[in-house]
Formats: C-alpha cells, structure tokens, sequence
C-alpha cells in the first residue's frame, strides 16, 4: 500500500525557519516532493548543507489538528525521511488525534481489556 499524506516541514537554521510542504509515505517513511516557501533551494542550496542547519521537524495537520514528529535528514544528499520507530508513533497519535480519543482514554480502555483478560493474563486481540 502506498499511502502518501501531506506535511509541513521546518528547517531549523541558527537564525531561521525554512518551511516546505511536502508528501510521507505512511508505508516507508520516505518524504518527497519537497517543496520550499519563499526559499530559492537553487540560489542558497538545501537547508540541511547550511552550516548553521540545527534540525528538521514535520507536522501532519487533518481538521485544526496536528501530529509534530521528528523528521531524519542525510545531510549527505539531502533525503529527508522519519525513522521506522517516529513512524508508528506518528500513526498512533495521529490515529488517536484525528479520531478525537485522548491518549489517556487510549490508555484506561488496554488497562480496562488486560484486566478483564482470562487468568492467563494475555488475550488474544482480533
């Protein structure tokens, strides 16, 4: 499956913030199609080759609502990615954002299921 969703990308630089719009494959964690908001990639070069480059965070935003993660750069050639570990939690807390269950309800309701779980402690999830 290739689910690709639109995001918001910050460049942090020691005295400035690059925005971008681009894709994530919810699949693989790959970013494409980068594309920079008043920043001329050609003339100033890629963000993360600054020597003042910081780090690069994404937004993913449905409804007024958003999910900040982490996002990987190769500062090498410029490929921007999120680790297979930021990816899941990006799809946990988008799931529990974007469906309005608070991660405390998220929580009571696996505490509420362990302990109705047969006396063999584990049970079996469908």
């Amino acid at each position: 499956m290739d689910l690709k969703v639109p995001i918001v990308i910050s460049d942090e630089l020691t005295d400035e913030v690059i925005t971008s719009t681009a894709l994530l494959n919810l699949a693989s964690g790959e970013i494409t199609r980068i594309e920079y908001q008043d920043y001329d990639a050609d003339a100033r070069g890629l963000p993360p080759h600054s020597d003042d480059y910081e780090f690069t965070s994404g937004t993913l935003s449905n409804d007024g609502k958003d999910v900040e993660f982490g996002v990987v750069v190769n500062r090498t050639t410029g490929q921007y990615s999120v680790s297979a570990s930021e990816l899941l939690e990006i799809k946990v807390r988008a799931a529990a954002l974007f469906a309005g269950v608070s991660g405390k309800a998220l929580l009571e309701k696996a505490e509420s299921q362990q302990a109705a779980a047969p006396s063999g402690g584990r049970r079996k999830l469908h």
